[in-house]
């Protein structure tokens, strides 16, 4: 009888340990599928001068009372906030390309280049 025991109790720990492997197998799969999945391509940044600019623009509009320190700081978000509303733009708080370009703010070399490809992408 003990062996009979003992025999059911190591085929019920086979079965279990290899179901948790199996499940652990795929788990990972689908890791690192999500994570091939959500890769993000170049991102768009402004450069400290056109930050320089915007927050003076900001300022002459309003929408930002600080100094034009060139950093994304939160009163400098706030206001673009403010200013992509007005301007019926997309509000992101952040100096997109879009925002730039409202702004009258001339792009660099590679941002352009960044924002052709994207309009390429979209098409």
């Amino acid at each position: 009888m003990k062996r009979l025991l003992t025999a059911i109790f190591a085929a019920s720990l086979c079965l279990f340990a290899g179901t948790a492997a199996a499940q652990n197998a795929n788990t990972s799969a689908s890791n690192a599928n999500a994570n091939t999945t959500k890769k993000r391509g170049p991102v768009f940044r402004a450069t400290k001068e056109q930050i320089k600019q915007a927050q003076g623009i900001l300022k002459q509009r309003g929408f930002y009372a600080g100094d034009a320190t060139g950093k994304l700081d939160t009163p400098t978000r706030d206001g673009l906030k403010k200013y992509q509303e007005a301007e019926g733009l997309k509000v992101t708080g952040t100096l997109n390309a879009a925002t730039l370009q409202k702004m009258s703010v001339t792009l660099t070399d590679r941002q352009k280049e960044w924002v052709a490809a994207q309009a390429a992408g979209r098409k």
